[in-house]
């Protein structure tokens, strides 16, 4: 195994403001590649280890651990018993007794009885990647949707395994109580009660998605479109969210500091507005139960008129989070090779010293028109601008521009086109109003037979 250590490293340690949760090992139990192994290859290729175990350390530290020991565990194949083999095992126990470590996050997803034959084996709680997330995103999530969605996924998840709680760790501290200690009495869950309160969830869900639904109703009968943000966690989609709403939206250099979506008025160059949305961070190896659980959390992006693909094009492992990001929106019914509507955006350019700016300008520019990328520094503002007018013209793209005359007095006329249309000018006349509106081409023909509209000369 590969040792990496975080003791003593003052910016590896919780907030001085947090609790300790105990001192943690992260292991990476990765398969090896080898020809033919579809399940190694499928993801290994495209991942670095010691990325993958460093991103493991991060969501390890996103609610307060410890992090004192990192190691990678190359193995040849999963032991249905233990995920890893028996002599991997026995070194890791040795680990745990001479660092007195109290948690073990085993960056894979274990099952029920692995997990319980870890804990035995170890004498140490294990935590997976699953329960790692889910515990995440019990901490962060604010909204109703976002708590429901949350619990929701924690009972799934938990149906197979034992109920267990922390009783020193702080519930009003948010999360499941996955990292129960080993020392206590583990009480097997119900499963008729489990599936009552999934029912009922389930129920509170789809009465706070329909009211959902009938507030994107209510902002699709006004006239903005709405531009989405996804990306890889910590690609630094709520800065630039900030950056381009002039908004306060939490943005932290922490994994998935933002959870629940959050929409703010984006104003375009030429004073048009648009609605921009700011979604949860994607992961790799997402866990199934989150992927379906916030579903309808990602409906904005499903919605959108526009998709920005935040990137950390600074990040050592920059190609895989796209590879992961893209195969969520597959999940999510997005053609990402085919869609028009989405906008790569290559993020912390600031990082980068001016040879090698170039040569990424190099690369933006070799790109098919069809599938441009915008070059940009959240943090410094730089290439904004250019990222506002191609976000503008691609929404102008799919609208037409229309002239028309309305007599000022017709109130419930003029009304209806500000509740329907962009308004772009209108100029009062000797009793009418000379106006240029755009809309949708699904309102061209209501607004051409109402008003008399004619189509608005293209300039040359």
């Amino acid at each position: 195994m590969e040792f990496r250590s975080f003791d003593g490293n003052a910016a590896d340690r919780p907030s001085a403001s947090s609790e300790s949760t105990g001192r943690v090992l992260v292991v990476g139990p990765y398969l090896r590649e080898r020809r033919g192994d579809a399940d190694a290859q499928a993801y290994s290729h495209v991942r670095d280890t010691d990325a993958r175990l460093e991103e493991a350390v991060g969501l390890a530290r996103a609610i307060d651990l410890t992090v004192v020991e990192a190691v990678t565990a190359p193995l040849s194949q999963i032991r249905p018993a233990t995920y890893l083999g028996k002599g991997k095992v026995e070194e890791l126990a040795g680990l745990i007794a001479a660092n007195e470590i109290g948690i073990v996050v085993m960056d894979c997803a274990l099952s029920p009885i692995q997990q319980r034959n870890l804990e035995k084996e170890l004498k140490a709680k294990v935590l997976d990647r699953t329960g790692l997330i889910l515990e995440i995103f019990g901490r962060r999530a604010k909204t109703k949707e976002g708590t429901l969605q949350v619990e929701l996924a924690h009972l799934n998840y938990q149906r197979s395994r034992l109920v267990r709680s922390w009783t020193h760790l702080e519930r009003q501290r948010g999360g499941f109580g996955f990292m129960g200690g080993p020392g206590e009495t583990q009480i097997e869950a119900d499963r008729r009660m489990i599936g009552d309160r999934i029912a009922r969830l389930e129920a509170d869900l789809r009465k706070v998605q329909a009211t959902r639904r009938l507030h994107r109703a209510g902002r699709q009968r006004v006239p903005y479109r709405v531009v989405a943000l996804v990306g890889y966690t910590n690609a630094g989609k709520s800065t630039l969210f900030n950056r381009l709403t002039r908004a306060d939206v939490q943005a932290e250099d922490m994994l998935f500091a933002t959870l629940d979506p959050t929409l703010r008025a984006l104003t375009l160059p030429h004073g048009g507005k648009a609605m921009l949305s700011d979604t949860v961070g994607f992961i790799s190896n997402l866990p199934t139960q989150l992927v379906a659980a916030f579903r309808a959390t990602l409906e904005e992006v499903l919605e959108a008129d526009i998709i920005l693909h935040v990137r950390d094009i600074s990040h050592e492992d920059a190609e895989a989070q796209q590879s992961d990001v893209d195969n969520v929106l597959r999940k999510l019914g997005i053609d990402t090779e085919a869609s028009a509507r989405i906008l790569e955006v290559w993020n912390k350019i600031d990082r980068f010293p001016p040879d090698e700016r170039e040569n990424l300008a190099n690369i933006a520019a070799r790109r098919p028109p069809e599938k441009p990328c915008f070059m940009v520094s959240a943090e410094t503002g730089e290439g904004i601008d250019a990222l506002l007018n191609a976000i503008e013209e691609r929404l102008a793209a799919a609208r037409v521009t229309l002239d028309l005359q309305i007599d000022a007095a017709d109130g419930a006329g003029v009304s209806w086109l500000h509740r329907n249309a962009e308004i772009l000018v209108k100029e009062l006349h000797d009793g009418h109003f000379d106006m240029v509106v755009r809309v949708d081409e699904t309102k061209r023909d209501v607004v051409i037979s109402k008003y008399g509209a004619v189509l608005h000369p293209v300039e040359h």
